[in-house]
């Protein structure tokens, strides 16, 4: 079971990784992908669905 601090510190990476995944679609949307695994890795976690 993970505690709060882990689940607040993964919602952190989800947010920080939605914008850089954001950011690569703007501006080099040829390489936004390389971001999706670690936004859905992150939320998956911070949903405590792994």
């Amino acid at each position: 079971m993970e505690t709060t601090a882990d689940k607040k510190k993964y919602w952190l990476y989800f947010g920080i990784s939605t914008v850089i995944t954001l950011g690569l679609l703007i501006f080099a949307n040829e390489w936004f992908w390389a971001g999706l695994p670690f936004m859905l890795t992150y939320l998956v976690q911070a949903m405590d669905k792994m």
